[in-house]
């Protein structure tokens, strides 16, 4: 029969499930349980078996939708798409707070450092979840990536951190299975301009600091680890976490050698200056951390806490831990050290990340430079003065 809205009304329950099929459109049809459900689905052929795509149930749509739907997803079915699985697809697909609970398992936690990880999870946390967590993640569009990320146009440095997590996190959801390949919705989209913070200590303000841990160390407001943990960064240019969590195990008397940072495994060569410190430094048997803790055996935890003391003290308020690892650079530049070299103390993978330091050398350029020209200068002077006298006596 022709299913109407008064025939399919009219049609009663049975012990057994029923089928009634439409005569005017090929695999429409319509199944009543037995306690009267009566539900709308579209029956055809995909991959040699037999496949249904529920429409909807009586009450919710009628016959004439229900059957304006039917010609819809057999026309899908005509181009060789399969409704029915592509519906069974999405009811298997998480939800981005599902993919990110996976990205943590197995990638964060797994391949990423710990202080990375705890980026990674605090941007999850705070940025991802609350704002697309519910959403399936093949439902996810360019525009619900740029709504978020315009959330932070005013704080560009964080927006752009969801931006990469989120990229990342949707490659690997292409990778799962979850999104088809090149369907990222990261892609195109534009990060923030970004002003980076690049503090250098002159040598008043050195001197200013040196002097303030001087006096902490000596008052006994600070302990002398902490005071000689900021020494040391400032004696190596080393990353915070390298110094901080240093064990005496990875120190010789040329080098230190750390078997696992941020860019893998370093060899750090061990001025003299600093060796001299490490020398001073206090050693206990159950602890093998140099620059040790409040906590027995432990390394000292928290840095930032004393580091705002300190400053405050010296008056340098706007300098964070990392403007210690700036100011190594620019002295080392600033002496005519080249960018390769210096990128190489550094512990820099990428000659990209030193470009940074490119405009400090310029000084020793500069001076170099008017070196050379001075001495040019002098022998051109020289020259012109003896030639004068020649032609006076001629």
């Amino acid at each position: 029969m022709k299913l109407t809205k008064v025939r399919v009304d009219a049609i009663k329950a049975a012990e057994a499930e029923r089928l009634v099929w439409d005569s005017e459109l090929r695999g429409f049809g319509l199944r009543i349980s037995p306690k009267g459900r009566k539900t709308f689905f579209v029956q055809y052929r995909s991959g040699g078996r037999t496949r249904r795509a529920k429409i909807g149930v009586m009450g919710q749509v009628t016959p004439d939708q229900a059957r304006l739907k039917a010609r819809e997803l057999l026309g899908e079915v005509a181009t060789g798409n399969d409704p029915a699985e592509a519906r069974r697809k999405r009811r298997l697909t998480p939800t981005v707070s599902q993919l990110c609970d996976r990205f943590h398992e197995e990638h964060v936690s797994a391949r990423l450092k710990p202080a990375t990880a705890r980026g990674y999870q605090s941007i999850i946390r705070s940025g991802i979840k609350p704002a697309l967590g519910a959403m399936k993640v093949s439902d996810v569009i360019r525009d619900d990536i740029i709504s978020l990320h315009r959330k932070y146009r005013m704080r560009p440095y964080q927006g752009n951190r969801i931006l990469s997590v989120l990229s990342k996190l949707f490659n690997l959801a292409e990778l799962w299975g979850y999104r088809a390949e090149g369907s990222n919705p990261c892609r195109l989209v534009q990060k923030y301009k970004e002003q980076r913070k690049e503090r250098f200590l002159s040598n008043e303000e050195l001197s200013r600091l040196s002097k303030v841990l001087n006096e902490v160390e000596a008052s006994g407001e600070e302990s002398p680890f902490v005071a000689a943990v900021f020494r040391m960064l400032i004696l190596t240019g080393c990353r915070c976490s390298e110094i901080q969590y240093l064990k005496w195990d990875y120190v010789t008397p040329t080098h230190l050698e750390l078997p696992d940072t941020k860019t893998g495994k370093r060899s750090i060569p061990l001025p003299m200056a600093a060796k001299s410190l490490l020398d001073s430094l206090p050693r206990s048997p159950d602890n093998s951390y140099v620059f040790q803790g409040a906590i027995e055996g432990e390394a000292i935890a928290y840095l930032r806490k004393p580091w705002r003391r300190i400053r405050k003290k010296a008056e340098l308020e706007d300098v964070r831990i990392h403007d210690l690892r700036h100011t190594y650079a620019s002295k080392a530049i600033e002496g005519g050290m080249s960018l390769v070299m210096v990128g190489q103390l550094l512990g820099h993978t990428q000659y990209q990340t030193t470009l940074r330091y490119a405009h400090l050398a310029d000084a020793p350029a500069r001076r170099a430079a008017d070196e050379v020209a001075s001495a040019l200068d002098a022998i051109m002077v020289a020259n012109s003065q003896r030639g004068s006298r020649l032609r006076v006596v001629k």
